[in-house]
């Protein structure tokens, strides 16, 4: 910063944004900050759009900092100032504890202070006192020394030689910084303290501005007698709170917090369970249970810069996964629930619909198979190598959080080469108007070069008590509602299912 006697100079462009350089406040410390950071995410699988992350209040998430260094403190009330908090901080959730003395140091009082230096509060606080204005002409440059009347649509000075009126300048020097203005939000403490000296001490608080979601990319083999996949998994953070923070101890909680509409401080450490069983490379995400939710803490020490983006992975690649790849066809484009309320006995209801066959990727998340980690929500891109052997992305889904030992199922997209239709060859209901008979015929073509199997889904929307009478292929049950026709059509061949359902109620 270039000083003139008793002036600081504040740059100024013409009356556009300015750049200050201020001595900033900050604590009386002895050591470098250790910071920890628990990181709590509310953004939907697939992560933050880009034009979220301008806007720190839109960022979906947000993150309880501890920070941890020593600080001189002096024996019995005085007033402590501490600058190095982020923007975006809740100050109702601000926790100041001395651990080196917790029982003798008190919190008499906590104020925030958010009134930051800005161009127009100074020249505001400057009003009747002397200020230094430099001004260009052509490729000179002059300087006016004088009383600011006015900071309103330019500058009115007040000079040995009268009022001078200025709509551009290029720079103003002022004497000081005005009592109350700050660079940075500071909290302010009146402590009383027992023991003077150093303290380790320990501030927590939330902030808004910071969260995280989870991708996972799939590399599946092109074995289609017996698939199988790599998956690897990486972690996205967002820090746009307004405080950076270097070699941090980072931890992610993956699960739904319920948060009260007004935020209060979640200081009491939770027991955690460390599960130890999936050996994980000591500096990778170790995972342990936090109440009802997931806690995967990074090994080591990380930086997180203010905004920034950072991706961190979250296991190492699993290999060599055994997977399921599904074909079903589905004719039906009605509601499952529109029984509710009565049986459905429109007969022209989907009676007649050319069906479309998806194409899905399942796969066991269990140990035993070399997974059986509890996946946070998050994007699963698919890529398969083509016949030149280079990677092509043949799909993605979204996942909610899936705990161990369940099935993760991937919708890859419509298959090309496999077709079908769905027509109502009869529709019968019995004069009472208590029974209903309808039969179907469900056409699946296969024109591909090789065989392929597909489950043919239906869907009984009509009422909720049904019987299958009659099916040229043997169904499977899926649920109250839903029933497969597991079939295998030959390389350019067709098969045709027909079945009778019998509603009553």
């Amino acid at each position: 910063m270039n000083r003139h006697t008793a002036y600081f100079l504040i740059s100024l462009s013409f009356g556009a944004a300015m750049s200050t350089e201020v001595n900033a406040e900050s604590p009386a410390a002895n050591s470098a900050p250790e910071f920890a950071l628990t990181i709590y995410s509310s953004a939907a699988p697939g992560g933050v759009a880009p034009e979220q992350l301008t806007d720190a209040s839109t960022i979906p998430g947000y993150a309880l900092v501890s920070d941890t260094r020593n600080i001189d403190l002096t024996a019995g009330r005085a007033e402590l100032r501490f600058s190095d908090v982020a923007q975006q901080i809740d100050p109702t959730t601000v926790a100041f504890t001395s651990l080196t003395d917790p029982a003798g140091t008190r919190v008499l009082e906590q104020n925030y202070q958010f009134d930051l230096v800005s161009q127009q509060k100074l020249l505001q606080r400057y009003i009747g006192e002397q200020v230094r204005v430099t001004q260009a002409v052509g490729n000179e440059r002059t300087s006016h020394s004088g009383t600011l009347l006015s900071a309103t649509d330019g500058l009115l000075l007040q000079t040995s030689d009268g009022v001078l009126a200025l709509r551009s300048y290029e720079n103003v020097a002022f004497a000081s910084v005005p009592g109350g203005l700050i660079t940075k939000p500071t909290l302010v403490w009146l402590l009383d303290t027992q023991k003077g000296g150093t303290h380790k001490a320990r501030v927590a608080y939330q902030t808004r501005g910071m969260t995280w979601w989870s991708d996972y990319n799939i590399v599946l083999s092109a074995d289609e007698n017996k698939p199988s996949l790599q998956l690897s998994a990486w972690v996205s953070l967002v820090n746009q709170s307004g405080a950076s923070y270097p070699q941090s101890k980072i931890k992610l909680v993956a699960g739904a917090v319920n948060r009260a509409p007004v935020a209060q401080p979640e200081m009491v450490m939770m027991k955690s369970e460390v599960r130890t069983a999936d050996a994980m490379p000591a500096d990778a995400f170790q995972e342990s249970s936090l109440f009802e939710y997931h806690l995967y803490t990074l090994g080591r020490r990380s930086d997180l810069p203010d905004n920034s983006t950072k991706q961190l992975e979250l296991f190492p690649t699993k290999v060599a996964i055994p997977a399921v790849r599904e074909l079903i066809f589905t004719a039906e484009n009605v509601s499952r629930t529109m029984f509710y309320g009565g049986a459905n006995l429109d007969q022209g209801l989907a009676s007649e619909s050319k069906g479309k066959v998806s194409a899905y990727l399942s796969f066991e998340n269990k140990a035993a198979i070399g997974l059986g980690v509890p996946l946070p929500k998050g994007r699963i891109r698919v890529s398969q190598a083509g016949p030149d052997g280079a990677l092509e992305f043949i799909g993605e889904d979204l996942i909610e959080h899936t705990p161990k030992n369940e099935t993760i199922r991937v919708k890859l997209g419509d298959a090309f080469d496999v077709v079908g239709d769905r027509k109502q060859t009869d529709y019968q209901l019995d004069s009472a108007g208590k029974v209903l008979t309808e039969s179907f015929e469900i056409n699946v073509r296969n024109r591909k070069n090789t065989a392929v199997k597909v489950s043919v889904r239906e869907y009984l929307y009509r009422w909720s008590g049904w019987e299958i009478t009659g099916a040229s292929v043997k169904h499977v049950k899926q649920d109250a509602q839903t029933i497969d026709f597991p079939i295998e059509i030959a390389a350019n061949a067709e098969q045709k299912i027909s079945y009778t359902v019998r509603y009553r109620w």
